[in-house]
């Protein structure tokens, strides 16, 4: 592989972004938090790539989003000074690593427990340093977070008497309005869930507590969720990729950036294809992948190692051994599967980027 190299010549299975794709959708996201005036801290989860996350802070977002301890340490070690770990650290070993991060660059992390609070606290208090504190709130996702109202008061006045903690606001992610097909329903799903999360913020500082950040949206929900009064920035950042679960099942209409180059390895009748990437090069957890340029696609599945695409009529075009691309299915879920992601512009490329966060779940 080679700078310059065409993308239907690299070995196979590979990751492919498209950059001037992605350029485009980083702008349109970029755009519509100018225009909404919240800030964007685009959520890397599905990215893990340093190079990438630069990018967007260059496009204007005012820090990143992950997932893991893990990720924040790879992208503190790029370089990344604001970053919002958007889970909970819990247990001695991730405290002691999440303080010595701290030391580093400005971490932000999210709680919804007492005892948590104090772990993290006592922590950050012995190493000499304060820890920023989001309160996560659970506005309807049902998964984790502190209920709204007084219960995320109550946690805030705890955060905010532990001398290693800075109470810096709340933030709730409300996915489970992102699948919702009816527009009109969706938006008042999205409203009434972040309602939650804002009127929380302003019980707290009704209680004198400080509240600098109210953070959610992720892209299934971001062109709704930046028009909610009380909402200071948005998490999206699967849109700069987008894939068939954010365009098919969220309705996010955001060109492909992303593609899988696979390679056809068998032909055993003219109505299959089949290709040498399966669940270990593309997910199809949320989505299943779609090959690009094959007319009369019945069905893809998946296995291990393979893609087999069954035809509604026979064509022989497709030989063993031609290049065959797929618009991923879920990038969150693929991405990770790789080790190295190709940037291409106009189908040659420009970019050769380790995914610097694979295996980074701990």
């Amino acid at each position: 592989m080679s700078l310059g190299e065409d993308k239907r010549t690299l070995d196979t299975p590979a990751l492919v972004l498209d950059l001037g794709v992605m350029e485009q959708n980083i702008a349109r996201i970029a755009a519509a938090c100018r225009d909404a005036g919240v800030n964007w801290r685009p959520h890397t989860k599905g990215q893990k790539v340093p190079a990438i996350a630069h990018r967007l802070l260059a496009a204007g977002a005012r820090g990143i989003t992950v997932a893991k301890l893990g990720e924040a340490e790879v992208m503190a070690a790029a370089g990344i000074d604001d970053i919002l770990i958007a889970n909970q650290i819990a247990g001695q070993k991730k405290i002691v690593r999440l303080v010595a991060l701290r030391k580093r660059c400005d971490v932000i992390v999210a709680v919804d427990d007492a005892g948590n609070v104090a772990a993290l606290g006592a922590a950050a208090h012995a190493a000499g340093v304060r820890l920023r504190v989001v309160i996560e709130v659970n506005i309807g996702l049902n998964r984790a977070g502190v209920e709204p109202g007084e219960p995320c008061v109550v946690l805030a006045r705890l955060v905010q008497r532990q001398p290693g903690l800075a109470f810096a606001g709340v933030m709730s992610w409300e996915g489970h309005a992102a699948p919702i097909k009816d527009a009109t329903e969706k938006a008042s799903a999205v409203a009434s869930a972040v309602a939650k999360l804002t009127r929380s913020a302003a019980l707290c500082r009704e209680a004198g507590l400080p509240v600098d950040i109210v953070s959610c949206g992720g892209t299934g929900t971001y062109r709704l969720s930046i028009a909610q009064p009380g909402v200071t920035e948005i998490q999206a950042g699967g849109g700069i990729f987008c894939d068939i679960q954010y365009r098919k099942n969220y309705g996010i209409e955001h060109p492909y950036a992303m593609t899988i180059m696979t390679t056809v390895s068998s032909r055993p009748n003219p109505t299959r294809i089949v290709c040498d990437a399966g669940k270990k090069a593309m997910s199809g957890d949320a989505a299943l992948p779609e090959p690009l340029g094959v007319a009369g696609v019945k069905s893809v599945r998946l296995s291990a190692e393979h893609a087999t695409i069954e035809l509604d009529a026979p064509n022989t075009a497709l030989k063993v051994g031609d290049p065959l691309e797929f618009v991923v299915g879920y990038t969150d879920t693929t991405v990770h599967l790789h080790e190295t992601m190709y940037g291409v512009r106009e189908g040659r490329v420009e970019e050769i980027w380790p995914v610097a966060g694979r295996g980074r779940l701990q």
